[in-house]
C-alpha cells in the first residue's frame, strides 16, 4: 500500500533513490575535494614560486623528490575530481535536453580522465627523472 505522506518524488520512489542514496555521497565529495584543494593549491603555489628563475634541472630535482611528486599528484586527482563534479552539478542543472544531458555528463567524465592522465603522466616522468 503507497502512503501519500512521503516525502520522495514518484520518479524518486521507481528508482529507489532519495536524499542519502547518491546525492549525499556528491555533496560530500564535492566539500572535502574543494577543502583538500585549498591545502594543495597553497603547496602547488609554494612549488611553482620556489622553482621562477632556476634551470631545468634544479626543477626536475624538487619535482622528481617523492613528497613534492605525491603532493603534485594529490594535487592534480582533487583538482581534476573536483572539477569533474563541479561540471556534473552545472550539466545536470542547466542542460535540459535528457540526451544532451547525457552526452555532456559522458564528455565531461572522459574530459577530466583525458586531463587528469596528462598531468599525472607528466608529473610521474618528471618524478622518475624524465
Amino acid at each position: 500500500m503507497h502512503s501519500n505522506s512521503s516525502m520522495r518524488t514518484p520518479l524518486g520512489r521507481v528508482r529507489g533513490l532519495g536524499s542519502a542514496k547518491s546525492g549525499t555521497g556528491h555533496f560530500w565529495l564535492q566539500r572535502v575535494t574543494a577543502v583538500a584543494n585549498v591545502v594543495l593549491t597553497i603547496i602547488f603555489l609554494g612549488v611553482v614560486i620556489s622553482l621562477v628563475g632556476r634551470p631545468y634541472q634544479a626543477a626536475l630535482a624538487v619535482l622528481s623528490h617523492p613528497l613534492v611528486a605525491i603532493l603534485m599528484l594529490l594535487f592534480t586527482v582533487s583538482g581534476v575530481v573536483h572539477m569533474r563534479l563541479g561540471m556534473q552539478v552545472i550539466i545536470e542543472d542547466y542542460v535540459h535536453g535528457e540526451g544532451l544531458k547525457i552526452a555532456a555528463v559522458m564528455a565531461n567524465t572522459f574530459f577530466a580522465i583525458a586531463i587528469g592522465a596528462a598531468c599525472v603522466f607528466a608529473l610521474l616522468k618528471l618524478s622518475f627523472g624524465g
